[in-house]
């Protein structure tokens, strides 16, 4: 609405101080022109604002003026809970929301806790995503969190690993966890998790819905997460690390690799430490441990010893030949004939 662009427009303006109208007209995502526009609006209210010209011209407000209309909306006051991830924000719509907060709540503030706090956003900022992984798609997520808001149920339809099912979701809560959301609802009187980007459509219905008496979403998330990795660490792997394998072990292994290093006995004469190492099923630990190359040995259990040395002598005799395959073929013969 044009009132609250106006409300945004001056408090840029006696937060920042001299800006141009294409800085502004970034910041409140309108035309340049639509600036010129709310520029005399403001004049013709009272506002007093300046015009400078030349190369270090901008619009300002007289000095010493300063504006108390810094009251935030509901919507605006809970977007203030996401302050340090704004990419998420705007993912849930709040994003507009929660610059107007920020806007307000430094103007309230005096003025040296207002450059502080412009101090603290220059440096330092909150990345949620992980590395080297492309953000789920979520084009159902703002629809989702608006239902989490209003209690409203939700006709989904999902795509687990074994096929695509129809729910009527009681949604509870959302989760941002390593750049992926999560919804936490409550389907056929249990609570479960469903991955937000593997809806495939959601239609909110008009009916609400009654929160499960005493329901925490951070309690049930910490429970449903232990539970989550007490199931997948079904074994413990007895490991030798020499000093990389000891630095590598945690950015493969995250928390437990780095429990694990933190646990192990004293350094040998070479620096190789032993320890003990939570592990997935056999398949998927013989993966994740060839990827620390030689600087591990497995001393056990004997059988996921056994699985490596399996797999670690059949990549051996793949590479010990030459390729296999028509473009290999091809090379073995040029390289056989005169």
């Amino acid at each position: 609405m044009r009132a609250d662009r106006l409300l945004s427009l001056l408090l840029l303006l006696q937060n920042r101080g001299r800006m141009t109208a294409p800085e502004l007209a970034a910041e409140l995502e309108v035309s340049v022109r639509t600036v010129y526009r709310d520029i005399d609006a403001l004049g013709a209210s009272g506002v007093p604002v300046l015009a400078d010209r030349g190369p270090a011209g901008g619009y300002r407000l007289t000095d010493g003026y300063r504006t108390r209309l810094t009251g935030l909306t509901d919507t605006q006051a809970g977007s203030l809970f996401l302050a340090g991830a704004p990419g998420p924000a705007r993912e849930l719509g709040l994003g507009a929301d929660l610059a107007a907060a920020q806007l307000k709540l430094q103007a309230a503030l005096p003025a040296a806790l207002a450059g502080r706090a412009r101090q603290i956003r220059d440096r330092f900022h909150l990345d949620a995503p992980a590395w080297f992984r492309e953000a789920d798609p979520v084009p159902h997520l703002a629809q989702i969190a608006q239902a989490v808001w209003d209690q409203r149920l939700l006709h989904a339809h999902y795509r687990r690993p074994r096929g695509e099912v129809r729910r009527e979701l009681r949604p509870l809560g959302l989760v941002l966890k390593g750049g992926i959301w999560y919804l936490v609802a409550a389907a056929e009187e249990a609570v479960r998790t469903y991955r937000v980007s593997r809806f495939l459509a959601v239609e909110t219905a008009p009916d609400g819905f009654e929160r499960p008496a005493g329901f925490e979403l951070a309690a049930y998330w910490q429970e449903s997460t232990g539970r989550l990795d007490a199931a997948l660490h079904q074994q413990t792997a007895e490991l030798r690390l020499s000093p990389l394998g000891q630095r590598l072990l945690p950015m493969r292994f995250g928390a437990a690799g780095a429990r694990a290093v933190a646990d192990a006995g004293p350094a040998d004469a070479d620096g190789w430490v032993r320890l003990r190492l939570p592990v997935e099923s056999e398949a998927v630990a013989v993966g994740d441990l060839l990827r620390l190359g030689t600087e591990a040995e497995v001393l056990g259990p004997p059988e996921l010893r056994r699985a490596l040395a399996e797999t670690v002598t059949a990549l051996a005799g793949r590479y010990a030949c030459p390729p296999h395959g028509r473009d290999g073929q091809e090379e073995r013969d040029g390289q056989d004939g005169p």
